[in-house]
C-alpha cells in the first residue's frame, strides 16, 4: 500500500505490519515530519503525474463489517478448513440445548421486605391521621367509648366528656336591660342536659336580630366565660341537670327586638 507525506508530499510504499504496529503513524524520511498514514492510505499508486493522493472522508461512526470470512472455535483456534473424519461426531457432542441457547442464571435480586414494611407503615400512619381527625365521632359512639377508656385507663390518660349539641335544651330565657351599667343587657337562660351521659359545657352563641329577622349583632361565649368554679367546668353537666347562664352584652340599640340560642 501506498501514504503520502502531508508536509512534502513524498509517496512511501508502506506494509500492513508497520502500519498496525505504530497505529498509522510514520515518520517521514525526507522531511522527517511524523504524520498519520492512514488518511491517504491507498492500495494502487494513481497515473502519473502524481500529485496529491486523495484522502478518504471521514466517516461520522464505524463501518460495519459484513462480510464474515473465518470464526474460530471459543476457547481454541480453529482451521479454516476441516477434515470432515477429524469433524466431532452426533454421540460425541454433548447433549442438551446449543451453547447459544442456554440461559444465564438469573442475578440475585433483593426481595420486596422492605417496601412491604414501609407500605404498612405507611398506613398505619394514615390511619392515625384519619382516626385523629375523626375523634370525636369515635368517642362519642356508645360502643367504642367503653373500649377508648379503657385503653386510656391503662396507659394513664383521659378521654374528654361526651359531647352531644341536640340533647343540649334551654328551659328558659331572659333578655332585659342592665341594672347597673347604662347601655347594656342581661341576657339569661337555662340549660339542661337531656342526655344519660355528663357533658361538657358548650360554646354558646346568641344572635340579636330586628323585626325582619337580620342579624344585628352576634357573639359566643366560651365555657370559662360563663362558669367560673374551674371544678364544675372540668365535671361538665351531669345528666339530667340544669345551669344558670347570665350574660352581659351591649346593647345594639331598640331594632335588636329578638335573640337566639345556638350551642357548638
Amino acid at each position: 500500500m501506498y501514504t503520502q507525506c502531508p508536509e512534502c508530499l513524498t509517496v512511501f510504499k508502506v506494509g500492513s505490519a508497520e502500519l498496525a504496529g505504530a497505529h498509522g503513524n510514520v515518520r517521514c524520511s525526507h522531511c522527517n515530519a511524523i504524520f498519520d498514514a492512514l488518511p491517504t492510505l491507498s492500495e494502487q499508486l494513481p497515473s502519473e503525474p502524481i500529485g496529491k493522493l486523495g484522502r478518504h472522508a471521514e466517516l461520522a461512526s464505524p463501518p460495519q463489517l459484513g462480510l464474515p470470512v473465518f470464526r474460530p472455535h471459543r476457547g481454541e483456534q480453529g482451521a479454516l478448513f476441516l477434515d470432515p473424519d477429524e469433524r466431532p461426531r452426533a454421540h460425541d457432542r454433548s447433549s442438551g440445548p446449543p451453547q447459544f441457547t442456554r440461559r444465564r442464571g438469573r442475578a440475585p435480586t433483593r426481595g420486596n421486605g422492605p417496601w412491604i414494611a414501609g407500605s404498612l407503615i405507611l398506613l398505619m400512619l394514615l390511619a392515625a391521621e384519619i382516626a385523629w381527625a375523626e375523634r370525636q365521632l369515635w368517642l362519642n359512639d356508645s360502643g367504642l367509648r367503653p373500649v377508648i377508656a379503657d385503653i386510656c385507663a391503662k396507659v394513664g390518660c383521659e378521654i374528654p366528656l361526651r359531647r352531644d349539641e341536640e340533647l343540649l335544651q334551654l328551659a328558659s330565657r331572659d333578655i332585659r336591660p342592665h341594672p347597673s351599667v347604662p347601655g347594656a343587657l342581661i341576657i339569661s337562660a337555662t340549660l339542661q342536659n337531656s342526655a344519660d351521659f355528663p357533658q361538657p359545657f358548650p360554646v354558646v352563641e346568641i344572635t340579636l336580630s330586628d323585626l325582619d329577622e337580620q342579624r344585628i349583632a352576634m357573639r359566643r361565649f366560651r365555657p370559662s366565660e360563663y362558669v367560673s368554679d374551674a371544678k364544675t367546668l372540668a365535671s361538665g353537666l351531669a345528666p339530667a341537670a340544669k345551669a344558670a347562664l347570665v350574660f352581659e352584652v351591649a346593647d345594639p340599640g331598640k331594632n335588636a327586638v329578638a335573640f337566639e340560642f345556638r350551642f357548638h
